[in-house]
This record gives C-alpha cells, sequence and structure tokens, in this order.
C-alpha cells in the first residue's frame, strides 16, 4: 500500500501506528497480522489496545514500542507455540483517542410537561445544551460499543438522524426524565429559572453522567443554555402577568420601607444635631462667663496689689524720711499728740489736767513721751500720773474688749456691731495645746508633762483695723497695710 504511510516487510507490515481521523473516538488499524519485532508508535493523548475474538487484550500508552512476547503477554498466551523473532501473530490494533470533544449539542425533541409547584399548572418545557466528553475507559468502551467496526467518530455517537446518534438520544431521555424532579427539588419558579440554570446543569450532570459512564466514557462539563418556556399558553401568560404585579408591588413596598427608614435616620441625624448644637452653645456661654470671671478676678488681684505695694511704697518713704531726721514712728506720733494736747490745754491743773492725761493714756500715749513733750518734771506730773495711769488702765481694759466686725466697723465695746448689727463672736477659751509624741491633750505648759516633748511652735498673727483677722504676713493681704509686729 504505497502512499499509506506501512513499512511492509514479505507482506507483513511491521510499523503500527494512527492514521485516523481526529473526531474519532476509536480508530481500528486496516491490518490484522504482524510479525514479532514490529513497531508501534502510541501518540500523546491516545492508547492502543490489542484485541482478538472479542477481548481487549494488551494496552499501550503514549510512546514507540518494539513488539516482543515480554509486552504483548495477553496476546502470546492465545498461541500454543512460543512467538519467535519471525512469527506472524494476528491481532486487531484498535488506537483510542483520549481527547475531550469539545461542545457536543443536545436538546429534547419534545416538550417535557411538568407540574410548576409554585403556580399550581401543568406546563409544557423545552431544553437545550451542549456538554464535553471524553474517553476515560478504553477497554470498555471496545467491548460495549467497537465490537468489528473500523472505527467510533463523533457522529456516530451524537448525529440526530438515522439509528445513530446513541448517546445523543440517550441523554435527551435522561434530560425528559429527570428535568423536571430537579426543578421541584430546587423548588424553581419557572420565571426566574434563567438565574438557575448552573444549579440545573450541576443536577443534570449528576443524574446522566455515572449512565455515560458504563459504556467507557464521561461527561466533563455539562450546561444546560435554555428552558424554553410555553408562552403561547394563555395560562401561563397570566402567571407570568400576575407575578410581575406581585413583584412590583413587593418592590413599591420595600422602596416605601426604605423611605422610612431613611426618613427616621434623618430625623435621628437632626436632633442629636440640635442637641450637640445646643451643648456646644451652653459651654460656649459658660466658657465665656469663666474667662469674665477670671479677667474680674485678676483685675481685682492687680488693683489690690497695687494698692498694696502704693502703701508700702508711701510707709517706707515715710519712715526713710523719718530715719534721715533722727527719730521714729512712735516718737513722731508722741510729738503729733503732745502738740494737739498742748493746743487743748493739757499745760492746765486739777481735773482738767487729769482728764487731758486720761484721754492720751486711752491712746495709747506712755507717759514718757507725754513728758518729753510737756518737759515737765516728775514731781509736777505724779499727781497727774497717778491719775492718769487709773484712767489709762480703765480705758486699756475697755479697748482690749473692744473687737472688730466683718463689715469693717472696728473698735466696737457693745455685744452687737452698730453699723449692720452682727451679733460680737464668742471669745474661744484656750484649751490649751495637744502633744504630737505621745498625744497628751490641754497641756498649758511650754513642755510635755509626760514625754517632755517642746510646745509646737505657732505662727505669731495679728489683726487688721480692716477687719482681717489671724493674718501671719508681713502686709494685710486684704488693704495691703503693714503689720505692727
Amino acid at each position: 500500500m504505497k502512499g499509506s504511510g506501512h513499512q511492509e516487510k514479505n507482506g507483513i507490515f511491521s510499523v503500527i501506528k494512527y492514521e485516523g481521523d481526529n473526531n474519532n473516538f476509536v480508530w481500528k488499524y486496516p491490518v490484522e497480522d504482524f510479525t514479532m519485532g514490529s513497531q508501534l508508535i502510541v501518540h500523546e493523548t491516545q492508547e492502543a489496545v490489542f484485541f482478538r475474538d472479542g477481548q481487549a487484550l494488551d494496552l499501550f500508552g503514549p510512546g514507540r514500542y518494539t513488539l516482543e512476547t515480554q509486552n504483548i503477554p495477553l496476546v502470546s498466551k492465545l498461541y500454543n507455540s512460543p512467538l519467535t523473532s519471525d512469527s506472524v501473530f494476528h491481532s486487531e490494533v484498535y488506537f483510542i483517542n483520549l481527547t475531550t470533544h469539545m461542545g457536543v449539542k443536545w436538546g429534547t425533541d419534545s416538550k417535557i410537561g411538568l407540574f410548576d409547584p409554585d403556580s399550581g399548572m401543568h406546563l409544557k418545557l423545552g431544553a437545550c445544551g451542549e456538554f464535553n466528553i471524553r474517553v476515560n475507559d478504553s477497554r470498555r468502551l471496545l467491548i460495549k460499543l467497537v465490537g468489528t467496526t473500523k472505527a467510533l467518530s463523533r457522529s456516530d455517537l451524537f448525529s440526530a438522524s438515522g439509528s445513530e446518534g446513541y448517546f445523543k438520544s440517550l441523554i435527551t431521555t435522561k434530560v425528559k426524565s429527570y428535568l423536571g424532579n430537579a426543578i421541584k427539588d430546587l423548588r424553581l419558579n419557572l420565571l426566574e429559572i434563567d438565574s438557575r440554570l448552573e444549579e440545573l446543569s450541576e443536577e443534570l450532570h449528576k443524574k446522566i453522567n455515572p449512565t455515560i459512564e458504563d459504556y467507557g466514557l464521561t461527561i466533563s462539563e455539562f450546561y444546560l443554555t435554555r428552558v424554553v418556556l410555553p408562552e403561547d399558553d394563555p395560562n401561563f401568560r397570566r402567571y407570568r402577568q400576575q407575578f410581575a404585579d406581585k413583584y412590583l408591588l413587593v418592590k413599591e413596598e420595600e422602596i416605601k420601607k426604605a423611605q422610612a427608614v431613611a426618613l427616621k435616620e434623618r430625623k435621628t441625624v437632626e436632633a442629636q444635631a440640635a442637641v450637640e448644637l445646643k451643648i456646644i452653645d451652653t459651654e460656649g456661654n459658660a466658657k465665656t462667663l469663666k474667662i469674665q470671671k477670671q479677667a474680674e478676678a485678676e483685675a481685682l488681684k492687680t488693683q489690690k496689689q497695687a494698692e498694696a505695694e502704693s502703701y508700702k511704697m508711701k510707709a517706707e518713704a515715710e519712715a526713710m524720711e523719718m530715719k534721715m531726721k533722727g527719730y521714729t514712728y512712735q516718737q513722731e506720733t508722741s510729738r503729733m499728740v503732745g502738740l494737739e494736747a498742748m493746743q487743748n490745754g493739757l499745760g492746765g491743773s486739777g481735773q482738767n489736767g487729769a482728764s487731758a492725761l486720761g484721754d492720751l493714756a486711752g491712746l495709747g500715749v506712755g507717759l514718757g513721751a507725754m513728758g518729753g513733750v510737756l518737759n515737765m518734771t516728775r514731781d509736777a506730773i505724779s499727781p497727774v500720773t497717778d491719775t492718769s495711769t487709773q484712767i489709762g488702765q480703765n480705758v486699756s481694759g475697755i479697748m482690749q474688749n473692744a473687737w472688730s466686725c466683718t463689715c469693717g466697723q472696728n473698735n466696737i465695746t457693745s455685744n452687737f456691731c452698730p453699723n449692720c448689727g452682727k451679733k460680737k463672736p464668742e471669745a474661744t477659751v484656750n484649751q490649751g495645746w495637744k502633744c504630737p509624741n505621745c498625744g497628751k491633750s490641754n497641756i498649758t505648759s511650754k513642755f510635755c508633762p509626760d514625754c517632755g516633748t517642746a510646745k509646737p511652735q505657732q505662727p505669731v498673727s495679728w489683726n487688721c483695723t480692716c477687719g482681717t483677722q489671724n493674718i501671719t504676713s508681713k502686709f494685710c493681704p486684704n488693704c495691703g497695710k503693714k503689720g505692727e509686729q
């Protein structure tokens, strides 16, 4: 056979290889007698099977083989005598195409009757699609389908005409049987079936593929691409309209609900914003008031500090002037009082003189000062001194009982303030001191009689004429007057 690609040795072909069409699932080598040592060539995505007396014998994958007894053991067993290098043996060789055949189309040849669980109607549907298929068991395919045929092509399995196309009929029959059940199991609405085609495809694939695998084939992918609805059925058209009305009503209610929720959220946001603005306004007013109060306090503090500093500077100036003139503040005061006394007739005698001296004693002026001012001898003023001393003691006792009111009134001798009517505060009874070491109370001595601990030193305090009491600093914190300590 020239041009056929076979190599012939003494009428026996010595090279065996595939020369069929790529659309074939199975292709039979045309020669059935071979010599030992012949070459077998199997291409990628192919298998070669030696077949005899209805049995699939030795199988070869992709590669180049020299036929020998050890690599065709099943063929060798059929012969009574051992095969030698020149032996001729009879066998059929089939090449199996393992590539996947893509896009094999299928479709139902008649409408499928089913009961729609959602609408309760009996309807008739059509369906179509495609699938991909390949060989997964060469021996089984040969035994089940090939027999003594020379080839098994794609059209042999899936043609739509004549007695051929066995698998196409098988698939459409399975689709008719399982489609209705799949729709029922998945509870699909026929009007939404286009969005669920993938789920339906998977269900049909699981149902159909086991039957195909019995023949040594497998469907790798199965697709239901379209379901033909009964558009010419008036009941179905009415059902479609009802479904559309229901869908629109539901969508309208969803829109209203969404609008209500949005309105509620907007009202909530507005209320929250109003509260936050009110809080911000209140906090702003409070902050402004606080700033004003702080400013007023700072201004008052500055004023008092300025007054105190002015008084301090004035007092320091007067003290410096006196120091430069060579006398003290007390001497200056005595001099001024003496001059006043002289002008009021202190130099007279008798009762008037005693009265005048009593006034001076009430003012706290010492007799030595008065003597210095009036230039009197001790003998001349001794009668007056006795009288004035008694008067001074009386006046001093009264002054010691005098008190200052918080309203600013000073040297009050009555029980109530003549300015505001406030009652004189009760005198506190000195209860002594408490030892910080042993805890003994009401101690009047300078040392604790139990442990000998010295009495704690208390800061010396004084009361200002402005009414501020228990001042421990050199100047009054209220009016700035210097304390007499």
